[in-house]
């Protein structure tokens, strides 16, 4: 069960806009459609396992930031985040901002988060790293 956080200007805000989409769950891409974005360029994937799950494979072009790092490093300033990641960070309004992890949870829980910042194109690739590795030749 989610606990209203406390102490934070807006928080409480947030926690309700997580909350709702908890229940409504969030959107997802399937295999067919993540291999297509890619193909074209137009996605842009977030790797939300831990580093040694990433670093022991994952799908090519990934950024690699873990769950328990995503709220912090979304909030960050570009140039931290670009140090930090070696990356540009993700623009608010980019389109087909994908998560994923092993098994389709914290790819979930990662895509509300994002949701919930204001980053409106973020997607669930739901499949998840399992998935992909399955049906990768």
């Amino acid at each position: 069960m989610l606990r209203a956080p406390r102490g934070r200007p807006g928080a409480v805000f947030l926690w309700l806009v997580v909350a709702a989409r908890t229940m409504a769950g969030a959107p997802t891409v399937s295999l067919p459609e993540l291999r297509s974005l890619l193909a074209s360029g137009q996605a842009r994937l977030i790797d939300v396992r831990s580093r040694e799950e990433a670093a022991a494979g994952t799908i090519p072009g990934a950024l690699n930031i873990p769950v328990s790092e995503l709220e912090s490093a979304l909030q960050m300033e570009p140039a931290a985040f670009k140090a930090l990641y070696s990356a540009e960070k993700p623009k608010l309004e980019e389109e087909n901002l994908i998560f994923f992890c092993q098994m389709g949870r914290r790819g979930l829980q990662a895509t509300q988060l994002a949701q919930g910042l204001g980053y409106t194109g973020a997607r669930n690739y739901a499949g998840a790293y399992r998935e992909w590795s399955q049906k990768e030749d």
